[in-house]
């Protein structure tokens, strides 16, 4: 009997966005039979138990939140050995929904890195409730919301895994 593929879809979040997007890409891959595991990035010390690995980040200034980034550079060999998907999430609009966003020029050079397959941009949430003067600023000036499109997630989700079933099980 083959094994099942087990991926690891890891984040760096600040505030919780993010976090949760990785918890829907993890859904999707178990409703197609897939083993998954949901870890933030911080609390990931080994990949040898993953075939695949998924990889997310809050976007802030145009950078992924800096687990994430730690996450990759660590990890860099390691993620060579095996599929890699990213994603980040971040625009406070219906950008993403509307139409594919590239990485930004940082997220792109860690794409190029790990030999990233894809990557996705998925909209943003700022909670009225968050902390700080930046996000307190964002959210006074009427640009809190969430723009997250989770049947976009998904549909991503679902993409990943059909590549991965062509890709057949590990060994």
């Amino acid at each position: 009997m083959p094994t099942a593929q087990r991926v690891l879809v890891t984040y760096g979040s600040k505030h919780g966005s993010t976090a949760d997007i990785a918890q829907w890409i993890g859904d999707a891959l178990r409703a197609r039979e897939i083993d998954v595991v949901v870890l933030p990035a911080s609390g990931v010390r080994d990949l040898e138990p993953y075939d695949a690995v998924v990889i997310g980040g809050g976007l802030y200034s145009g950078r992924w939140q800096k687990d994430a980034v730690r996450f990759a550079r660590r990890n860099r060999e390691e993620l060579d050995r095996r599929p890699v998907w990213l994603f980040s999430s971040g625009p406070l609009d219906p950008s993403a929904s509307e139409r594919r966003i590239p990485p930004p020029k940082s997220v792109a050079r860690i794409a190029e890195h790990v030999h990233a397959r894809e990557h996705m941009t998925f909209g943003g949430r700022l909670a009225e409730d968050s902390d700080g003067f930046l996000t307190r600023r964002l959210v006074a000036e009427g640009r809190g919301g969430d723009f997250r499109d989770r049947e976009q997630v998904r549909a991503w989700g679902e993409h990943i895994a059909a590549e991965m079933n062509q890709a057949g099980p590990p060994g």
